[in-house]
């Protein structure tokens, strides 16, 4: 059983993250995606790391930078759930609005 889930809009993030950089080359996306997946795998090992960020949410998830990319997920949560992964340059506090409940 795996010691983390992803969401279904993390899911979705993390096509659309391949997909986009894999225009340009597959290995790189790979390569992200790859940095991604053992980020994950090292936040269900140390869960707590990153930062709580009232300004964007007020739900009980940490931030935690990947490259551009803001990886938000609950901690308490078993297995330690990604709700999102997002682009640092996106207005963040509106796509977890958006995106309602799930966040």
């Amino acid at each position: 059983m795996s010691r983390y889930i992803l969401s279904p809009d993390a899911n979705e993030d993390l096509f659309e993250i391949w997909s986009h950089i894999a225009c340009d080359s597959v290995d790189a996306a790979n390569r992200v995606q790859s940095e991604l997946f053992e980020t994950f795998e090292a936040l269900t090992r140390t869960p707590g790391q990153g930062h709580k960020r009232t300004d964007l949410t007020a739900q009980a998830v940490l931030f935690f930078p990947v490259y551009s990319y803001l990886v938000v997920y609950r901690p308490e949560k078993r297995p330690l759930e990604v709700v999102a992964i997002i682009h640092g340059a996106r207005n963040v506090r509106r796509v977890l609005k958006e995106r309602g409940g799930s966040q």
